[in-house]
């Protein structure tokens, strides 16, 4: 069926998408921690930060907010693939409270090391990853099995509305990526410029290359 081709390969470009960040955030985070052997604590809640904001992003794909309540409903026996891919996701919150626990340790001055939190940002990142996998191998050939007719029809109905909203809230505000990558990691605490977030030159590179804030519009004087 067409529709149902049509919403495969929209959440294939989906999840395409979401791995590239991963794998972008993944490789910026090691070539800023690369000569690092101690963290700051400003550093740690950067990188949990960011981890929290791509693992809450996977909340608010399409695939989790229509197809699988779809497959749940079309085939009551899923549950075995959806306990699966639900495992992965809560192996990636670990990650993250392993940052977040290590961002604790550092008020009380232990010694961080920027190894321990590549290992865990690329524990995160794994095991995402081999979620979007599993999904795309052994997900969307259970939904072309076991969804039919006009359920078809629901779900792409549901798309072409969520993206309605999408560009609709779009419109009034500058766009953001939201998993692509993040501004300069803030330096270790030295001066009030490094301590912000890099040089002089890192910040102009930052601004030079910020979305562009829409003008607001004039407003009458009394």
């Amino acid at each position: 069926m067409l529709t149902a081709t049509y919403i495969l390969v929209s959440l294939s470009v989906e999840q395409a998408s979401i791995r590239m960040s991963l794998l972008a955030f993944q490789k910026y985070m090691h070539v800023q921690l690369r000569h690092q052997s101690q963290l700051s604590l400003a550093q740690l809640q950067y990188a949990g930060d960011w981890l929290n904001r791509l693992y809450q992003g996977g909340y608010w794909r399409k695939l989790e907010m229509y197809l699988i309540p779809a497959i749940r409903q079309a085939a009551p026996d899923a549950d075995g693939l959806l306990n699966e891919i639900n495992g992965l996701n809560h192996a990636a919150l670990e990650s993250i409270n392993v940052v977040q626990q290590r961002a604790g340790a550092a008020i009380d001055h232990s010694e961080l090391q920027a190894e321990q939190l590549c290992a865990a940002i690329d524990a995160f990142c794994a095991v995402l990853l081999q979620r979007l996998e599993k999904e795309e191998r052994e997900l969307f050939a259970l939904a072309r099995k076991v969804i039919v007719g006009e359920a078809w029809f629901a779900i792409a109905y549901q798309f072409l509305a969520h993206d309605a909203r999408a560009r609709e809230a779009r419109r009034g505000r500058a766009q953001v990526l939201p998993f692509f990558l993040p501004a300069p990691l803030p330096a270790p605490l030295s001066t009030p410029l490094q301590a912000a977030g890099g040089s002089a030159e890192t910040a102009a590179d930052g601004a030079a290359s910020a979305p562009p804030v829409p003008r607001q519009p004039l407003r009458a004087q009394a």
